[in-house]
């Protein structure tokens, strides 16, 4: 029998998201969907060992009001101006369906979090592609490309490049741009400045964060955003009915309150980091510098496919991005010392350093 797609025209046109490799096989070192190498927070630990499992006949908090106010004191801001999500690739959609349709068009920049264009298609929205310069800066002329959007996503630092964009860059597009400016800061607890003020501080800027890097909590799904407060009441009638359970909402709350934790980890791997990226440089490699915890590198004959498939030979898993501009590169996520040194004896034996 002949198959008749019930399915909107968009959904069959479209590829939809791929994301980065989950592997069975438990001898790989696995580096290629930025995951913190470490546990996350004792306290967490704490929260599941002692957790009433009665309480799951209950439905959680709808809006997250106790998270909220964690979130809301750890950031210096009022809980009005927060909407929490599961992970940061809710409040990505929610984002997205409050402000693009067939007749408001999002922009973003290329290359990045490649999510941003798919949840435009589901919305019917048109994205508007603004190419990096080759150095993977933002353009001169991004407010111009950019205009005829009512949305303009990006991440910052941005991913999968790593590169920090100047803030006094960020804060004129928040100032000149006529729509919604959307800051994603996933990974901003590695870098050296964040834009969290600048969506008080402007009625049309919002910046997420997740737990998912920095607070090793990439399992429970925990993202949240911050805006004016009229924002984040449009944002909340979008939002799923009970779009964070329980025990993500308990977790995320004793991951918040252990901040000498986050530090200590966030440092280590900044470290690691940086002693890699130096070991890398002395072979050859080029490199986007990283404010973030992976790194994104080209090998000393420019073929970064070719790098990705040799370290998959030695059982390492890295991430690869086909494109003009990011074919010469493979991104690496910094794990536990133990694992990058094992990264750097395979790249020695690659590129044949001694």
């Amino acid at each position: 029998m002949d198959y008749k797609s019930y399915f909107r025209p968009t959904v069959d046109a479209m590829g939809g998201y791929t994301p980065g490799e989950q592997p069975k096989v438990l001898d790989l070192i696995k580096l290629n969907t930025n995951e913190n190498p470490y546990p996350p927070s004792p306290r967490v630990e704490e929260v599941l060992r002692d957790f009433d499992t009665a309480k799951l006949r209950l439905y959680p908090e709808p809006t997250a009001d106790s998270l909220r106010d964690v979130i809301a004191s750890v950031n210096g801001v009022q809980r009005e101006n927060v909407i929490v999500g599961n992970g940061s690739d809710d409040i990505l959609t929610i984002i997205v369906r409050c402000f693009c349709d067939a007749k408001r068009k999002m922009a973003c920049i290329d290359p990045t979090y490649s999510l941003y264009p798919v949840l435009g298609e589901l919305q019917g929205a048109e994205c508007v592609r603004i190419e990096l310069d080759d150095d993977f800066s933002l353009p001169d002329d991004i407010l111009e490309q950019a205009a005829v959007a009512n949305l303009l996503m990006f991440a910052r630092p941005n991913a999968p490049t790593g590169n920090l964009f100047p803030r006094e860059r960020v804060e004129e597009i928040c100032a000149h741009f006529r729509g919604i400016v959307f800051i994603d800061e996933a990974y901003v607890d590695f870098s050296e400045n964040n834009c969290l003020d600048l969506a008080m501080r402007y009625p049309n800027v919002i910046v997420s964060r997740t737990m998912s890097k920095s607070y090793a909590l990439a399992g429970v799904r925990l993202g949240y955003a911050v805006a004016n407060a009229k924002i984040i009441d449009g944002m909340m009638k979008m939002k799923d009915s009970y779009n964070v359970n329980m025990l993500t909402q308990r977790i995320a709350i004793e991951a918040f309150k252990d901040g000498e934790y986050l530090r200590r980890m966030v440092d280590k791997i900044i470290s690691t980091r940086n002693r890699i990226a130096a070991a890398l440089k002395e072979l050859g490699f080029t490199m986007v510098p990283s404010s973030t915890n992976f790194l994104f590198v080209s090998p000393p004959d420019g073929n970064g496919r070719l790098y990705f498939e040799e370290l998959r030979k030695h059982n390492i898993i890295v991430r690869y991005f086909p494109g003009k501009k990011t074919g010469d590169y493979a991104r690496i996520s910094i794990g536990t010392d133990a694992e990058m040194d094992r990264v750097m004896e395979v790249t020695r034996s690659i590129y044949g350093a001694k």
